[in-house]
């Protein structure tokens, strides 16, 4: 997780081991996990209302997708930088402030009467988000003292988010349904003042007795390089043409980023420790984590409205159909340990990888939305597949650390997990706005006008629908579910292409560091 303080590469600092009030240490735990949780619901709670969303506020193909992945893009982008200021304010305090923007962003998202203030606000939700993650996994650290129960307690805090994730499109469809798709975000707001309440009094205070320096340049260089390049990402398959602004954007965020990795490693005291990327074990195990993480995430998103734009599923049923997706997800996740011991973590990570990519490709080749049975059996290997790389790279990437730098690949890890889900939102959605574009069939008898809204998204050619008659609306709708049809099939397909690649990878560079003499 991001900031295990500077402290671990020798041990807690005593006065941090005496703040540890052992007597409220599960009270503590069980604070941190519900609000973990909660930041994993966030993750995915909207892919069930992006339907309905869509028709009251009507964002382009690009704007839908910042809405989906501004926040866990604006996670990963704040992770360390939160982490190395709940070192020196106090973590207690970083944590507690991140419930009250939190609470503060999703009553203005769950209000939202714009597309542009719909997306600040989910933006503000990942600042808030990243500021509560940044600092629970040194508070642990902190509370449980005896090395068994700390153990114990950061497996069961990393699976919060997990599960959050999971459940989240179930959530979200649940509520959608009943109250209307700005309530999946107004349901955050007492979850998180019952937080702020109750944290403030069982939550201790704590900070690192020797703090890193917080380098101004470097998180700027990371977060305008990141913007940079994603916004070159979706603006693409919005213009399907080399658009001058578009490569210039995309120019200059990777030029920052270079640049921010050339700073990190002349700093004595880096924001992130990109050193660690030169053993090629923590390097490839990253790989696998972010994308497979990112094609699981997009799988979620995607899946919800394929079912609900092609196959006709209300939010509700849409989420429970995922439900095989995210019980396979756990139980990956949980016998991952088991698999690696039989055929060793190389061997578990590219199988998983392995059949991740498989039932992708045959649900990009025989997917149907009419014949949810047949859908079944892919949800559950992709699921199975996804939580058994997620739990071996994760352990993979800690493991080719130093312990003394167990620190800095905490930070990489949890970032890890959050790009990765920005990004294969970001990516995997691009690729699906201009399959839908390009693969728009042309609609006899509609004005200019119309025919270009309607290929600008799915959620344009529904509005478009609503405003022509009967005969006409039926055909452009039916041209709508081809297009996104055709969509969901290019995102399948490149995604499973993207795994059975890092599946090579794996395969050639996980390798066990042999003995010395």
């Amino acid at each position: 997780m991001a900031n295990c303080e500077a402290g671990t590469r020798t041990g807690l600092p005593t006065e941090e081991k005496e703040a540890a009030p052992s007597a409220r240490r599960w009270a503590v735990l069980a604070v941190l996990c519900v609000s973990l949780l909660l930041c994993g619901i966030d993750l995915t709670v909207l892919h069930a209302a992006v339907p309905r969303m869509s028709r009251e506020l009507r964002p382009t193909g690009a704007q839908l997708l910042w809405i989906v992945d501004v926040y866990a893009l604006t996670l990963a982008a704040l992770l360390v930088t939160c982490g190395t200021l709940g070192d020196r304010i106090g973590r207690k305090r970083m944590v507690l402030g991140g419930f009250a923007l939190f609470g503060l962003a999703s009553a203005a998202a769950a209000f939202s009467s714009s597309t542009a203030q719909l997306i600040a606000s989910r933006a503000l939700l990942g600042a808030g988000a990243a500021m509560i993650m940044a600092s629970t996994v040194a508070l642990i650290r902190v509370v449980f003292t005896d090395a068994r129960e700390r153990s114990v307690a950061i497996g069961i805090w990393t699976a919060a988010h997990s599960v959050g994730a999971a459940v989240g499109p179930l959530v979200g469809g649940f509520v959608t349904e009943r109250w209307g798709w700005g309530a999946v975000f107004l349901v955050n707001v007492p979850l998180a003042l019952a937080i702020f309440v109750i944290g403030s009094r069982v939550v201790p205070e704590s900070k690192n007795p020797v703090p890193r320096r917080w380098d101004v340049a470097s998180v700027a260089l990371s977060i305008t390089g990141l913007a940079g390049v994603v916004y070159a990402l979706k603006q693409a398959g919005e213009h399907l043409r080399a658009d001058p602004a578009v490569v210039a954007a995309a120019l200059g965020g990777a030029l920052l980023l270079l640049l921010f990795v050339r700073r990190q490693r002349r700093l004595a005291e880096p924001l992130l420790d990109v050193t660690l990327f030169a053993d090629r074990r923590f390097s490839t195990a990253t790989l696998c984590v972010i994308v497979c993480f990112g094609s699981y995430v997009a799988l979620l998103f995607f899946l919800t409205q394929w079912l609900q734009q092609v196959g006709g599923y209300a939010p509700l049923r849409a989420g429970l159909a995922l439900v095989p997706l995210a019980a396979a997800n756990a139980a990956g996740a949980a016998t991952a340990p088991w698999v690696s011991g039989r055929w060793g973590t190389r061997g578990a990570l590219t199988g998983a990888l392995t059949a991740f990519a498989l039932a992708l490709a045959a649900l990009a080749a025989t997917g149907d939305t009419g014949n949810y049975g047949a859908l079944v059996p892919l949800l559950l290997v992709a699921g199975y597949g996804a939580g058994t790389v997620m739990t071996l790279g994760a352990d993979s990437l800690m493991g080719a650390a130093a312990p003394e730098r167990s620190g800095e690949a905490a930070a990489i890890q949890e970032t890890s997990f959050e790009l990765g889900a920005g990004l294969g939102v970001a990516v995997l959605g691009t690729v699906l706005t201009a399959a839908y574009r390009l693969t728009m069939p042309a609609t006899p008898g509609l004005s200019p006008g119309h025919r270009a809204a309607a290929s600008r998204s799915f959620a344009a050619a529904d509005d478009t629908a609503g405003r022509l008659g009967r005969s006409a609306a039926g055909t452009v709708l039916n041209a709508a579910r081809h297009a996104y049809d055709h969509g969901f099939t290019a995102v399948c397909a490149l995604a499973s292409f993207g795994l059975l690649g890092t599946a090579l990878l794996a395969a050639t560079l996980l390798r066990t560091r042999r003995a010395g003499p």
